[in-house]
């Protein structure tokens, strides 16, 4: 029997995030999931006069590929995969993860021969561009076991984050939008050396609210390419490219990365020495999920974390633009609640949010306790 909450968060996913329409198509890229959630998609889908499409994946082949991928190839499956993009309105992308550490020994240079073929002419051209798409996580005993909790356990998490309210929460963000939208200077500061000043005038902030990311819950910016001066310590562990890294400490000067340090320093410089974007930051956020506490090693979720900041290297996005061109988008992310010694978000010279909690009145509605 099917469990109900997969069918749940099928719907909302069809008719919320997605809001397919009759006689729209839609592109179902499963990547190591059940095949009853599949179905269950294809099934919500068709009830309202949608045609469906899938595409079903495996990480264990995707290695393969792409170890002993060469560039003919890689252009010729990105030319069949942006020709099905193409023909598509909406995507739902969901991504198991068995090994979350499957493609740690796919040499750089390979990964990045698929970055700049698929990633960058399938998904970056054309679904973040033309398609009303969702990208989620399938919890997996892999994801369980980063997050320290049972396979259980962290199912029921996950399924109390991913169907959230989510239309409440959009609602509560806007005063958010806006402050972010009439501010200049943002300074953040946290424990130890963590003090960092730069601009975001003039850059339109987005609401993340259930419609590209399931879990949800931050708005976004990005800062004045050049304008980030100071040091920021992300106390968050992160996986790039098969690789865990702790203690990412950054130094900027004029908006570029001078100093890079973890615990895997050399790939850390690798990553960022993969262009000349890279060095530069292409998105400021700021999460507030009230499900999502603690960091998993999961992007996904550990961006959405309530009391947490995220500062990115790498790649903006079109919809809050400053300029940056890059490769990669590598979100690296730091909580300010008091368990990790707290921290501060200065707008403009007015404290906005301390040790994880809004201060100012018209943004007290994203504090925990009013979205759960």
């Amino acid at each position: 029997m099917l469990d109900p909450r997969i069918d749940k968060l099928a719907k909302m996913l069809i008719n919320y995030s997605c809001a397919l329409k009759k006689g729209e198509k839609i592109l179902i890229e499963a990547i190591d999931v059940p095949h009853e959630f599949s179905a269950a998609l294809v099934r919500h889908g068709a009830a309202i006069g949608g045609h469906p499409l899938v595409m079903l994946k495996s990480n264990q082949i995707n290695r393969v590929l792409m170890q002993i991928g060469q560039k003919p190839q890689w252009d010729a499956i990105a030319r069949v995969e942006k020709l099905q993009m193409q023909n598509v309105q909406c995507y739902i992308g969901a991504r198991g993860s068995p090994n979350v550490s499957e493609l740690s020994d796919v040499a750089a240079d390979k990964q990045k021969l698929y970055e700049s073929t698929v990633w960058e002419k399938v998904h970056r051209q054309v679904r973040v561009a033309k398609t009303r798409w969702c990208v989620l996580r399938w919890p997996t005993p892999s994801m369980a076991q980063m997050a320290e909790m049972s396979t259980e356990a962290f199912e029921d998490f996950y399924f109390n984050v991913c169907t959230l309210d989510y239309a409440k929460m959009s609602r509560a963000m806007q005063p958010l939008k806006k402050l972010m939208e009439k501010t200049d200077r943002v300074r953040l500061k946290g424990p130890g050396e963590t003090d960092l000043m730069f601009s975001i005038k003039n850059i339109p902030a987005i609401c993340c609210d259930g419609k590209v990311n399931i879990p949800d819950g931050e708005v976004f910016t990005a800062p004045v390419k050049t304008s980030a001066n100071g040091v920021i310590r992300f106390n968050c562990p992160t996986i790039y490219r098969g690789v865990t890294h702790n203690d990412v400490r950054l130094v900027f000067r004029d908006g570029k990365i001078v100093e890079a340090s973890s615990s895997a320093a050399e790939k850390l410089n690798e990553v960022l020495n993969t262009d000349a974007g890279a060095r530069y930051v292409g998105e400021f956020a700021i999460g507030f999920n009230p499900h999502v506490t603690r960091p998993m090693k999961d992007i996904l979720f550990d961006e959405k974390i309530a009391g947490s900041i995220h500062f990115t290297p790498g790649a903006c996005y079109d919809e809050a633009s400053n300029g940056n061109k890059s490769k990669i988008h590598w979100d690296l992310v730091m909580r300010q609640t008091p368990e990790v010694g707290g921290g501060e978000v200065w707008f403009d010279g007015t404290l906005i949010r301390k040790n994880g909690r809004f201060v100012v009145k018209e943004l007290k509605g994203l504090n925990p306790e009013n979205l759960r």
